[in-house]
């Protein structure tokens, strides 16, 4: 492994599942203005669906090496050995000047953070950096933040339950330098400035770039020099209102400086009384799904949904459906495939090009010859024309929901 000379940037990005994290990515990507970027996805999924529509829509390909997927588990957790093992493997190459990590919707940035901090050298122990996290970017979904979490005001309440969604988003927007404030054009006025002022009040300090469909300038999420480890610490909501309040009270003194540095690493606090509820994990191998009641399944079939079937259930979609993600075709255009995404009240089916088994024999040979692994996985029957959907929810009915599209497929 070769040490470079100069740290390598790494730009962290994260934010709520169908915030829109793929989409910004992909539009950085397309504008590198100059970078050679490493992409690193992490999906908690059997089946990395991120991974591949970066591939397929962005600047990278794992046949070149620069396109690391992360898969069945999170970064914060039970896959940061293989996080740090991955990084330290794209640097060493000598091929990239940024890194470029996508973390799952369900990831806390703060663990991750900590994780990268390891490869940043001890000059103590002259160990030299091979990385400098320079950007942690949280993506938020305003409309899901309108439709679902009361313009934010859920968020904010006093009796959030350590397992509860809302204090994984709390977490994801506290330690953050930067918030993209994502489909912007989705919400009134009105809701746009309650979420913005929900941000503010958990992050008072972090920039806010609201986007629609994640366009933005490559030098808002690269090269930024906006991340500190202790600033982003320091610079929550919480942290404020509770530091006031201890200066406010420091002829009351209650040990408030040994709390503030026991839970400084892992915590958020009611915001009116600076109490701390410490946010922890029992144990790695738990992980983030399983704390947050969050389970994950893939939904797989070669035969095509029929189309008005598939909207009747789109119309009554399971509330337990956090969100997702995958490829699709229909019995109506079977030489079509389809991105398939659903985030909250969202539910959208975009054409994404021809499957292989639409072209000609002869370029169909081309083809397979060109990707093995889609040769491999070939159908006599439908070629490589198939169903592969990634459900993320809280308590879902897996039986119930694969019987309900079962009942959605055609011949």
């Amino acid at each position: 492994m070769s040490i470079p000379v100069k740290p390598v940037p790494v730009t962290l990005l994260t934010g709520y599942l169908g915030s829109g994290k793929t989409t910004l990515i992909n539009q950085v990507l397309k504008n590198q203005e100059g970078y050679k970027c490493a992409v690193i996805v992490n999906d908690i999924g059997e089946v990395n669906i991120d991974a591949e529509l970066i591939q397929k829509n962005g600047a990278v390909t794992q046949k070149d090496d620069n396109l690391v997927p992360l898969s069945n588990g999170c970064i914060c957790c039970t896959l940061k050995v293989d996080l740090m093992n991955q990084i330290a493997e794209l640097i060493g190459t000598g091929k990239f000047d940024y890194l470029l990590i996508e973390a799952s919707g369900i990831c806390e940035p703060l663990p991750i953070a900590q994780t990268i901090s390891v490869l940043e050298g001890s000059e103590e122990e002259n160990v030299p950096a091979i990385c400098r996290l320079d950007n942690i970017v949280t993506v938020v979904d305003a409309l899901r933040m309108a439709t679902e979490f009361g313009c934010g005001d859920s968020l904010l309440e006093d009796n959030i339950d350590e397992e509860d969604i809302e204090n994984l988003l709390i977490q994801q927007i506290e330690f953050c330098t930067t918030v993209i404030l994502n489909k912007v054009d989705k919400v009134t006025p009105e809701q746009l400035g309650r979420v913005r002022a929900m941000i503010k009040t958990l992050q008072p300090k972090a920039r806010i770039i609201e986007t629609t469909y994640g366009k933005t300038a490559v030098s808002d999420i690269l090269d930024t020099h906006s991340y500190d480890f202790e600033e982003a610490a320091s610079s929550a909501g919480w942290m404020q209102v509770y530091n006031e309040e201890a200066s406010e009270e420091h002829e009351h003194h209650h040990d408030h400086d040994d709390d503030h540095d026991e839970h400084e690493d892992h915590s958020h606090c009611d915001h009116e009384h600076g109490h701390c509820c410490h946010h922890h994990h029992h144990n790695d191998e738990e992980g983030e799904a399983e704390e947050y009641g969050i389970s994950t399944f893939v939904y797989h079939r070669r035969r095509p949904f029929n189309q008005d079937k598939l909207q009747d259930f789109a119309a009554d979609w399971p509330k337990e459906i956090i969100r997702t993600k995958g490829m699709l075709w229909f019995s109506d255009n079977r030489d079509e495939a389809y991105v398939f995404e659903q985030a909250g009240v969202q539910i959208t089916a975009t054409e994404s090009g021809k499957w292989f088994a639409a072209a000609p024999k002869a370029q169909q040979k081309e083809l397979l010859e060109q990707y093995p692994d889609i040769a491999a996985d070939w159908d006599d029957t439908y070629g490589d024309r198939e169903i592969k959907l990634v459900f993320i929810g809280q308590n879902m009915d897996k039986d119930g929901i694969i019987k309900a599209l079962d009942d959605c497929l055609d011949d």
